[in-house]
């Protein structure tokens, strides 16, 4: 059975306001007060979802992003008063899967919650055989596991669904708006550079598996997923 939505955030009156959203929305919650609390929560029963708020003190939210990022990939739904696009970018550079900027709507909130869950669904073709093989990189669809050669890639599920798009799609350029659309279904805009700082987060863990030159960037169009060969 899948676990609860936790929602870490120091304001009681926010973590209500969420808790009773999600519940009617037909979500199980989780609370924790501060960064401390989460990881006990989370090591005790792993949650479905993290609703994380961005400025708690102590632990903020970002370095609990890293600290869960080290062990599990559940998805991550960061809540902040700043607006900043330098911080939004950064909170999704070290795992998190969408950002709601302070204050928000509660029926927004939910739908964005909706749409991070829904993505266990393929936006891209499937094969009788579900598992694209690209080079030395396999992704198995049904699994949502990523391997290059015999290396594990621990991608967030906004990674792997770009990845699979373009694995889907061998040799064919897609555009930013292709890969949104594979990332969040097509109902929620985000920026190119959000877009770009998906694609670095992608680039970069395959070069760490030893990938060669992984995705290319068609200027002025899009990307390509190149031959994905180990290096020699």
């Amino acid at each position: 059975m899948a676990g609860p939505i936790l929602v870490v955030d120091d304001d009681p009156h926010i973590r209500d306001v969420i808790c009773f959203a999600l519940t009617k929305a037909g979500y199980a919650t989780a609370i924790a007060r501060d960064g401390h609390e989460a990881l006990a929560r989370i090591a005790a029963q792993p949650p479905r979802l993290i609703v994380l708020d961005v400025g708690m003190p102590g632990m903020d939210g970002l370095e609990l992003c890293r600290q869960v990022r080290r062990t599990s990939e559940v998805p991550i739904l960061f809540l902040s008063a700043r607006d900043e696009e330098i911080d939004r970018v950064l909170g999704l550079e070290i795992g998190g899967d969408d950002y709601v900027t302070k204050p928000f709507s509660p029926r927004e909130l939910v739908a964005r919650v909706g749409i991070i869950l829904r993505r266990g669904t393929p936006r891209f073709p499937v094969t009788p055989d579900p598992v694209l093989v690209h080079g030395g990189l396999t992704l198995d669809l049904k699994r949502y596991e990523a391997h290059f050669g015999a290396e594990e890639l621990a991608l967030t599920a906004t990674e792997f669904a770009m990845l699979a798009a373009l694995a889907a799609r061998p040799g064919l350029v897609l555009s930013r708006d292709q890969l949104m659309d594979a990332a969040y279904s097509g109902r929620v805009h985000v920026s190119d550079r959000t877009i770009d700082s998906h694609v670095r987060n992608i680039r970069a863990k395959l070069a760490a598996a030893g990938c060669g030159e992984g995705i290319a960037t068609v200027h002025g169009i899009g990307f390509r997923l190149s031959a994905c060969e180990p290096l020699a």
